[in-house]
């Protein structure tokens, strides 16, 4: 299929800016087989499931990921997104720039770390290998320094980047220092607030850049309700890369790709998986996010094999799924992956023409927005 086939017209008055109070969103429900939607609210989800279901989450927590500092020497504003941390032997084997770290281990000689990470870095032309960008903000965190050393680009335009840290380690430097990484398209600064609601309730496993944004409609209210419903729960990790804001650059479905991502199913999610499909109660997937690790994590007949793994798992129409039953997601960009992931579960008339109808009604659309659950 052709990607331009999965365009839509959005309003951008639609796009969510700010987040609705956890569990008071809108909901559309889809059900597949009868080809029809209607509209009900998140709070309502426990009269659309039944007892024996199973609810699984992204337990994968945000973490504020963006840098915001100037260059050394010169002063420009330069920033740093981190997407993933590189093992320290791969790190000290094939990182090849001077670190420029000695002053700072003399001025703190007993509160000093450095490791290395996979970043985007802007600008991009300006900060060539070597060069230095210091992050340092004494408003945001009294006491701490950190810097970063580029290194060099790799095939997919990630740079690497060696953080030094003073007054605290590497980590606890980018927790103080660092900012949320709001999508680009809620166009406003983070703010304190954002720390909080851009995390969902499951949230454990620091290693995302981005929400698995199903999962930031639900409260401890919603999930008590889900319960004395009989709907269980469990929880996979699936650490969401910057690969899930790239735009589609293929014209036909079949060449497109995406980036590899961290992935974890326990053993006692796989063991719950088991018995609740055992029972005849349905995997609902909360999220695309969940989605992607369930089916790669999936053999046989739909069998969850517990364990980490990478995966770049590609669902486009035409794909078999093998694990989920049903879907709860928000709404998506246009021609993107994560619409084209959703219409090979929905089929691509009935998700364009129900999106369509949620454009006529002013549903809010992405991450802050409002939730789909297909049936």
């Amino acid at each position: 299929m052709r990607v331009s086939d999965f365009d839509f017209d959005l309003p951008d008055r639609l796009i969510a800016q700010y987040p609705r109070e956890r569990g008071q969103s809108r909901l559309l429900v889809v059900d597949r087989a009868a080809g029809t939607w209607r509209e009900s609210r998140v709070a309502d989800l426990p009269q659309w499931f039944r007892a024996g279901d199973l609810l699984v989450a992204n337990d994968s927590r945000v973490f504020p990921a963006r840098l915001l500092g100037h260059r050394v020497p010169g002063g420009g504003r330069a920033e740093c997104l981190l997407l993933e941390e590189l093992d320290a032997a791969d790190a000290g084997k094939r990182f090849r720039v001077s670190l420029l770290a000695e002053p700072f281990q003399k001025r703190h000689p007993t509160s000093f770390s450095e490791f290395d990470w996979w970043a985007l870095v802007k600008p991009g032309a300006k900060l060539l290998v070597g060069a230095q960008i210091d992050f340092t903000d004494e408003n945001r965190a009294p006491g701490v320094s950190l810097t970063g050393t580029i290194g060099a680009i790799d095939d997919a335009g990630r740079r690497r980047v060696r953080l030094v840290a003073a007054g605290a380690s590497v980590d606890e430097a980018i927790d103080r220092l660092g900012h949320i990484p709001l999508p680009p398209y809620i166009r406003r600064a983070d703010t304190d607030d954002d720390r909080a609601r851009y995390q969902t309730m499951f949230s454990r496993e620091p290693g995302s850049i981005a929400a698995p944004t199903a999962g930031l409609h639900f409260d401890e209210e919603l999930i008590a309700a889900l319960q004395a419903a009989g709907v269980g729960s469990a929880t996979v990790t699936l650490h969401v890369g910057y690969g899930t804001f790239k735009p589609v650059t293929v014209e036909d479905t079949a060449d497109h790709r995406v980036d590899a991502e961290r992935y974890e199913v326990t053993a006692a999610t796989a063991t719950a998986v088991t018995q609740a499909r055992a029972a005849g109660g349905r995997l609902v997937a909360v999220g695309t996010t969940t989605t992607r690790a369930l089916e790669s994590a999936a053999r046989g007949a739909g069998v969850i094999t517990a364990g980490p793994g990478r995966t770049e798992l590609v669902i486009t129409p035409g794909y078999e799924f093998r694990a989920i039953d049903a879907l709860l997601t928000n709404f998506h960009l246009p021609q993107s992956s994560l619409l084209l992931l959703v219409a090979a579960f929905t089929g691509r008339d009935l998700l364009l023409a129900a999106y369509r109808d949620a454009v006529a009604r002013d549903f809010a659309f992405y991450s802050y927005g409002d939730a789909m659950l297909i049936l």
